[in-house]
């Protein structure tokens, strides 16, 4: 019988097992924005017992993607669109900081070099894999900040940007989305390679503001096409 849930993988801990398949289940909707279940409901379809299950969702719990109801289980957290929006700015700031550091006399961009390889490719050569895609605009993202070299902004911009990770992978679902973010980080990599702060600046909130607006219209999209689905 098909469930909600993802299959299982092989374990590293079987806490880590059942927090990783949970967390893909959210990611891609199949536990949908407003979703109830049970400890017992989860320990049941994955075959295994709570005190693992129990873990893992507090782990998500603490990671903002559910809440906790005392006699209702467990709900994933409706998607608040004000709160996304937020941490889309706080990234913005941040990285427009981190490039104006970069591009500062003196400071040495050469770490970007290879993040910028990745982007800087062949049409034919690009991947269009969602999941790879999206850890790779990750670590696009968290390592323009962490080449400014403070760690206390790169601790903060890496909880920001795991904050939208439920909305942003959903970007690399559309074609046309993909070929714009190879073309748009190539361009933000190569102006920070020149020392062209400004331009850099410029591209990226453009850039951020693009992505922002597109996953919107896409997580509206999911949700309506989940919903029509479970009515059929």
């Amino acid at each position: 019988m098909e469930t909600a849930f993802a299959a299982i993988d092989i374990p590293r801990t079987l806490a880590d097992t059942v927090y990783g398949t949970l967390k893909r289940d959210i990611l891609e909707f199949r536990l949908a924005p407003g979703d109830r279940f049970t400890e017992t409901e989860v320990a049941d379809r994955l075959q295994v017992s709570r005190t693992p299950v129990r873990e893992a969702l507090f782990r998500l719990e603490r990671e903002g993607y559910l809440e906790v109801r005392q006699r209702n289980g467990w709900l994933v957290k409706p998607l608040d669109f004000n709160t996304l929006d937020h941490f889309y700015e706080l990234r913005s700031v941040l990285e427009a900081a981190a490039v104006q550091t970069i591009c500062a006399p003196g400071k040495d961009a050469g770490p970007l070099r290879a993040l910028a390889d990745l982007w800087l490719v062949d049409a034919h050569g690009r991947s269009t894999d969602c999941e790879w895609l999206a850890d790779l605009d990750e670590r696009f993202h968290i390592d323009l900040v962490a080449a400014a070299g403070n760690p206390e902004i790169s601790r903060v911009h890496r909880a920001a940007t795991e904050r939208i990770r439920i909305v942003r992978r959903l970007d690399f679902t559309q074609p046309d989305r993909i070929g714009k973010t190879y073309e748009e980080h190539g361009a933000i990599l190569g102006a920070v390679l020149d020392g062209d702060a400004e331009r850099a600046v410029d591209l990226l909130r453009a850039h951020i503001l693009d992505s922002q607006a597109a996953v919107r219209k896409i997580t509206l999209h999911r949700l309506y096409s989940t919903r029509q689905a479970r009515a059929a």
